[in-house]
């Protein structure tokens, strides 16, 4: 299934805790072998499998003994400011919102 924005919070986490699981499964790994080469408990993958939340840290540890955390890379893309911008900026990157949300997304 797609992950969309349409989705409730609930539908994402169990999509994700079934992708989750389907790696796991194809890298052979029993849910206590991830656990301890993961460091995260053998009931908290239990608890993410089955579609529940869980701290970002533990997902990273996850990700990373599956050999997939370099995939977070592609989910927040970094940003490079164009040479012109940067020397506009003074070499400082914005740290505040200008408080018109949404107007990039929606194009306006």
């Amino acid at each position: 299934m797609k992950i969309t924005n349409e989705q409730s919070e609930t539908a994402v986490l169990r999509e994700l805790g079934q992708r989750i699981v389907h790696e796991r499964l194809k890298q052979q790994f029993t849910q206590a072998q991830l656990a301890t080469v993961s460091g995260v408990s053998k009931r908290t993958i239990e608890r993410i499998e089955s579609g529940h939340s869980a701290q970002l840290g533990s997902v990273i540890r996850l990700l990373r003994a599956l050999t997939l955390l370099q995939k977070l890379d592609e989910l927040i893309p970094t940003v490079d400011l164009p040479p012109v911008e940067l020397f506009l900026s003074g070499g400082r990157q914005r740290k505040r919102a200008n408080g018109r949300a949404g107007t990039a997304a929606s194009g306006s």
